[in-house]
């Protein structure tokens, strides 16, 4: 059974993530909010290299980043400017260098769908086509460029190690998913990703055998904006549940 770490575990994904998981891996999380009552959680500053190195648990098969300050907003005040920059991208940078450090063979990192969003708007593409993962990645916010410059860092450390690092830009997720999907649903009936479908995509990308690649994270939505067929051919993921499905 692989031991799978999910790193920022108790946010929204997280939380989805530790429950459809731990049928077929064994998983633990660290964040800097943990559950007392999880024995497989440990109180965690990613941003703390040394901290990261002691607590990720020996054996460990795959890091899950799912790292977020929940600020995905467009240009911010260099206060909040320098928190994104310490959690999106130096904390992520000390996940690929303690992957290297213990020879951890896969990160999965959980990027954005904002990294195009400069594409999109309302949910649909303004590309007269689906957005996908070969066109130039403008991004209206420096949430979609952290995620972005996090992909490519991925990258080089994909080519100069031997390690796989799967990026997986998420669409919409959300806890209590029939609820949410009404507060803003002519977006969200096109940009969801499923509670199901977010183990399913989580699970293809921790078992695949990809050294390095980018997919998007959505389900089989009616008029969706990005393009997931490289995740069909290359991770095996098949949508089960959309919002249509949720709605009705």
């Amino acid at each position: 059974m692989k031991k799978v770490v999910l790193i920022g575990g108790s946010g929204t994904i997280g939380t989805i993530l530790q429950k459809g998981l731990k049928r077929e891996f064994d998983v633990h999380s660290l964040d800097i909010n943990v559950d007392e009552n999880n024995d497989n959680a440990k109180k965690t500053d990613a941003k703390n290299f040394a901290e990261l190195i002691d607590n990720i648990p020996s054996g460990t098969d795959v890091l899950v980043n799912l790292l977020s300050t929940g600020n995905a907003g467009s240009l911010v005040n260099i206060s909040e400017m320098n928190n994104m920059v310490d959690v999106y991208f130096k904390a992520s940078y000390n996940i690929l260098k303690a992957a290297v450090e213990l020879n951890i063979p896969k990160v999965v990192f959980a990027s954005s769908n904002h990294v195009t969003d400069y594409y999109e708007s309302g949910g649909k593409s303004k590309l007269g086509r689906k957005i996908n993962v070969n066109d130039y990645p403008y991004s209206e916010g420096l949430y979609g460029v952290l995620k972005l410059a996090v992909e490519n860092i991925g990258f080089a450390f994909s080519n100069q190690y031997p390690l796989s690092v799967i990026n997986l830009r998420i669409g919409s997720v959300k806890l209590n998913e029939k609820k949410e999907i009404y507060k803003n649903i002519e977006r969200n009936r096109h940009t969801w990703l499923s509670e199901v479908d977010t183990v399913t995509l989580f699970k293809d990308a921790i078992i695949s055998d990809i050294e390095y690649g980018t997919f998007y994270g959505v389900s089989d939505n009616p008029d969706k904006p990005w393009c997931s067929d490289n995740a069909k051919e290359k991770l095996g993921f098949i949508s089960k549940v959309n919002s249509i499905d949720i709605i009705n």
